[in-house]
């Protein structure tokens, strides 16, 4: 086993660290080897690293069952995949806090790039049940990947539709691959896994908490091109995935449902404040655009498919970019583009949201 990889996975298993805090820690250290050799004194310069968490990383060596955790995946058929693989999903890579590692059982396609989320509240409807199936059915008849949390009601119902239209579907999992949770959906996560994937970014064995699902969410959206909100609460969970979306620069879209069901209310405030309006897929798919019409269409190679709908300038400027802040002078340079069109395509990316600026005029992907 790389010696490399079982660094990463193991600053994964340290409390506190998660990929914000390990690009940080990146920029001042060549590897995670070479982060978990450094001394406190040298973890502590970094920006942001405390005394309490340079003794997490210090402490880890002790704390983080490495070989525990391989021995486990093995056991149960689970893939480990680093951020810096290539089996790791693009459209994952794009956000701004991508997981370190991600637990995989099943498999994830290049065909995921087309995907999209379809949540909604786990108390719901027999209304909302038949409307988050069909979508998903629907969806998955024309290509895509349907996206959710296995949660009870609307999220089994997502499920369920991509696996009648024989579709892939992608199960994102708010506890470890071994504690598949609702208990009752483990028929369907075992279906999932011939059809497309059970993912979760939480080590093997970690039970199912509240705490752990909002930072879920942002997974499913971060897998997908856009979210559908089928049926929801003003505190269902789903509007905090709808939330994510906005925050990653994908698409949000709602089920109207009864104007006097406290089912739909969470759904009717997401299209008050903008999401779209969808009564069939085609009001997805034409919401999507040429982003959809591209992917569908053409298997053209693409880094990040959030490019597929940007000019001719941004997608340049835009595949300078990464995880690594890069000065607008550089950026100019490399992209032989005049300065003032470098600025001014930088603050539309800015704007919305794939862009995001740092001290000194530096930039990285967002």
């Amino acid at each position: 086993m790389d010696e490399e990889f079982k660094a990463l996975l193991r600053l994964s298993l340290t409390p506190g660290i998660g990929a914000t805090t390990y690009r940080l820690l990146l920029e001042r250290f060549s590897s995670a080897s070479s982060i978990l050799k450094a001394t406190r004194k040298e973890l502590e310069e970094v920006p942001g690293i405390g005394p309490k968490l340079s003794e997490s990383i210090a402490r880890s060596i002790e704390t983080a069952d490495v070989e525990g955790e391989l021995c486990l995946a093995q056991e149960h058929g689970v893939k480990i995949v680093p951020y810096n693989s290539e089996g790791y999903p693009r459209n994952l890579k794009s956000i701004y806090d991508p997981p370190l590692v991600l637990y995989i059982k099943g498999d994830i396609s290049p065909s995921d790039i087309l995907s999209m989320a379809v949540v909604g509240s786990r108390r719901c409807t027999y209304y909302g049940q038949s409307q988050a199936e069909r979508i998903a059915r629907l969806l998955g008849q024309r290509g895509f990947t349907i996206v959710s949390g296995l949660a009870r009601g609307i999220d089994t119902a997502a499920h369920q539709g991509a696996i009648k239209a024989k579709a892939r579907t992608i199960a994102v999992m708010g506890c470890g691959l071994t504690r598949i949770y609702p208990r009752e959906n483990r028929d369907l996560a075992e279906k999932i896994t011939q059809q497309g994937a059970m993912v979760s970014e939480l080590p093997l064995q970690t039970p199912p908490d509240d705490r752990n699902f909002p930072p879920r969410n942002r997974l499913i959206s971060g897998l997908s091109l856009g979210v559908v909100v089928v049926e929801a609460g003003l505190r269902s969970g789903s509007l905090i995935t709808a939330h994510w979306a906005l925050e990653q620069g994908k698409e949000v879209f709602a089920v109207p449902g009864q104007v006097d069901s406290p089912h739909s209310r969470g759904t009717h405030r997401l299209i008050k404040e903008g999401a779209k309006l969808v009564e069939d897929i085609t009001d997805i798919i034409e919401e999507l655009g040429p982003l959809a019409e591209t992917i569908m269409t053409r298997e053209e190679e693409t880094q990040d498919p959030r490019s597929l709908a940007m000019n001719t300038n941004e997608k340049k400027v835009f595949a300078l970019l990464s995880s690594t802040p890069k000065a607008i002078d550089q950026i100019t340079q490399e992209s032989g583009l005049p300065a003032s069109n470098v600025s001014s395509t930088l603050t539309v990316l800015e704007i919305r949201r794939l862009v995001k600026q740092l001290t000194g005029k530096r930039f990285v992907k967002a």
